[in-house]
């Protein structure tokens, strides 16, 4: 038996289903096959960050994700010896940094396993196929495609791809067949986790929390305790050395013992709900992409869990992906645009888990640090918003291609994001966040550049809309994007600049650009 189907995504995890998600919103079906029986059903990567909430707001999911969120009264995140105490240093109090400043998203706080059903559910809704108790058995590929053989309990089928997705995690099947390595920091410690059950509300209250913890005690002289979507559940991990131990050494009396030291509570009432076992790895793939296969999440990028980015950033690949994919499936691209997700994503993906390795240093992994390595990233602005996209771009003269800058003083230069502007409607007030995401917009506030935009697209078959600012949409944009009151920025589908005129132009200027950033 043998099947079609524009992509196929192995993996539905939150790369694989985010994919998913983002190609349906371009209009592009895909089939999503998963080994495991559901997505799941574990309190692991927690939190949906404000550029994540920005994207996910575009696919209608931004209410799902704040009510999937624990109702409490503030999040807590410290370093300290146990949750009752003594706090090292508060990292976070309350509430969520707010970046009003920058976007128009808020955050959110749902746990891994309800943003996976949240966006198994939207990705059928768009059009995706998702098949669990699936696995990828083998796979070739070639200039026409890519031949999948799939096996379940009914037997193998083969389906026919143009283009295969890996998202199929830290060990990745597809990344090992296509021989891409990896580089990094490697391993970096075992550790064993419980899911228990137990009442804290006398230490953490009606909060949710996460506690880096430093005791030495503790196996492995460190720990985390964590919340759940559950008030009286939580996470506890510590780490072990495998040389001189492995995870069937924590009797049921030794991980009650370490269980309460994390807590602060020597006699604390603790039922053990579930055991599981880890090695954190700071690794990512040597490159992306492989002819027709593009690698995300997991399969691109493995990180510490220190600073809560590895779950954003696999909904993010997933996004930034989905858009390429979709142009060059529907003919208005040539498939150089997706040398990009390469180009684009592996220096993000470094520069994340770099810092996130870090931040483990400084949290409660100080065993890690070694001569010259450089203090984390704190600013929230630049790991969200300061990164840039220097591939599909028409870079402007003097542009060294530089992959970061200040969000907070936007350049408008191809390759940043966006900015965050308020404009004046006759519906009311939004953000100029908000009109990018569904194809390419040209954003100016010259009648000329409105005409040319229209003649280009109807020339090309390219999604392009123009948006005039002026006249009934008003608002201060020129000074962030860079450009003149006459003059236009071409911004791609995922809110990136793509190309600017800062003054006057024609419209074989932005069809030239335009064919520039989609390999035509």
């Amino acid at each position: 038996m043998s099947e079609r189907t524009p992509v196929l995504i192995v993996g539905a995890g939150l790369s694989g289903l985010s994919t998913a998600v983002f190609l349906g919103l371009h209009g592009t079906p895909s089939l999503v096959v998963e080994r495991h029986a559901g997505t799941s059903t574990h309190p692991k990567a927690r939190g949906q960050q404000h550029h994540a909430m920005e994207a996910l707001r575009l696919a209608g999911l931004e209410s799902a994700m704040l009510d999937a969120s624990p109702k409490s009264q503030g999040f807590l995140l410290r370093i300290a010896q146990s949750a009752n105490g003594p706090v090292f240093r508060e990292i976070l109090h309350d509430t969520f940094q707010s970046l009003d400043h920058l976007t128009p998203a808020g955050a959110a706080d749902a746990s891994q396993a309800s943003a996976e059903r949240i966006l198994a559910e939207r990705a059928r809704e768009l059009g995706a196929e998702i098949r669990f108790s699936t696995r990828l058995e083998s796979f070739e590929q070639d200039e026409n495609g890519v031949r999948a053989v799939l096996a379940d309990a009914t037997g193998t089928r083969e389906v026919h791809a143009d283009y295969l997705v890996a998202a199929d995690g830290h060990r990745s099947p597809i990344r090992e067949r296509l021989r891409i390595g990896t580089h990094g920091r490697g391993a970096l410690g075992h550790s064993i986790h419980w899911q228990v059950r137990a009442d804290l509300s006398a230490v953490v209250g009606d909060r949710q929390v996460m506690y880096y913890l430093q005791n030495p005690e503790l196996s492995g002289g460190n720990g985390v305790l964590v919340s759940t979507d559950h008030p009286d559940q939580f996470v506890v991990g510590v780490g072990y050395d495998p040389a001189h131990e492995e995870p069937a050494d924590f009797t049921e009396e030794r991980s009650l013992a370490q269980i309460r030291l994390a807590a602060g509570v020597p006699e604390l009432d603790v039922e053990i709900l579930a055991t599981d076992s880890t090695v954190t790895t700071m690794q990512v793939a040597d490159r992306f992409s492989d002819g027709r296969v593009h690698l995300v999440g997991d399969a691109a990028h493995t990180m510490p869990p220190h600073g809560g980015m590895g779950g954003n950033t696999a909904v993010m690949d997933g996004f930034y992906l989905a858009w390429k994919l979709a142009a060059v499936l529907r003919g208005e691209a040539g498939p150089g645009l997706l040398d990009s997700h390469d180009a684009e994503r592996r220096p993000v993906g470094e520069l994340i888990a770099e810092n996130q390795y870090r931040n483990a240093i400084v949290r409660n992994r100080p065993d890690l640090a070694r001569e010259g390595d450089a203090p984390p990233i704190e600013d929230p602005a630049v790991l969200l918003f300061g990164y840039r996209h220097n591939g599909a771009v028409v870079r402007e003269p003097g542009d060294e291609g530089e992959l970061l800058e200040d969000a907070t003083r936007p350049t408008g230069r191809p390759g940043s994001r966006a900015p965050h502007v308020r404009l004046s409607t006759p519906d009311g007030e939004v953000s100029a966040i908000d009109l990018f995401g569904r194809g390419f917009v040209l954003l100016t506030g010259s009648d000329a550049w409105v005409d040319a935009a229209e003649e280009v697209a109807a020339g090309l078959g390219v999604r392009l809309e123009p948006r005039l600012i002026g006249g009934e949409v008003t608002g201060d944009w020129t000074g962030p994007y860079g450009v003149d009151a006459d003059g236009a920025v071409l911004v791609r589908p995922d809110r990136f600049i793509a190309w600017r005129s800062r003054g006057s132009g024609t419209a074989a200027d932005l069809e030239k650009a335009l064919r520039t950033v989609l390999d035509r």
